[in-house]
């Protein structure tokens, strides 16, 4: 699902005009990306948490030349899934699977 596709979608379900459903997809990020900045941790329950991790420096290495680089530390974020998130989505797969079976019966999934 791309943003726009996003923004499509709480228009429809919030029957807002596409302008206004823009502005709030685009608030919902910005804070996440000012909270990651400030090093605060997001949890959003059901959903999961954004959290930022430190990677430290290291030695590279170029992989066209051989000549070694130095890489410097840097902060990465992480999206950690919550727990219903998981079950929600492999439980789709079941649903799926099983609809599939219903339809063909006989057929192995």
């Amino acid at each position: 699902m791309t943003k726009a596709e996003l923004v499509d979608e709480v228009s429809r379900v919030s029957e807002l005009t596409k302008k206004h459903s823009e502005v709030i997809v685009n608030t919902v990020f910005d804070s996440i990306v000012d909270a990651l900045r400030k090093d605060e941790k997001i949890e959003l329950r059901g959903f999961g948490s954004f959290r930022i991790r430190q990677r430290r420096s290291r030695q590279g290495r170029n992989p066209k030349t051989g000549d070694k680089v130095d890489v410097p530390a840097k902060r990465i974020p992480y999206f950690k899934p919550g727990k219903e998130l998981k079950e929600l989505i492999n439980t789709a797969g079941d649903a799926s699977e099983a609809a599939a079976s219903s339809m063909f019966p006989g057929v192995e999934p």
